[in-house]
């Protein structure tokens, strides 16, 4: 999936992505964990995964935009 970051805050981990289709989807804590991130801008295009945890659509697997799927 890809989207683009609405908001991060790299002091908690928390963020939210805004998904090419409209829907917005979790960072938690950690979800830069394993990426080549380290930090997420406003604005910032990414590709990731979808999971489902504790009722809510969590962003996994994080890449660069241009990756591509």
């Amino acid at each position: 999936m890809q989207g683009v970051v609405k908001v991060y805050d790299p002091v908690t981990g928390f963020g939210v992505i805004v998904c090419d289709d409209r829907c917005e989807v979790v960072l938690r804590p950690g979800s830069l964990d394993g990426s080549l991130f380290r930090t997420l801008r406003q604005g910032q295009r990414i590709v990731f995964e979808v999971a489902e945890r504790g009722g809510d659509r969590v962003a996994t697997t994080l890449r660069f935009g241009s990756d591509g799927y």
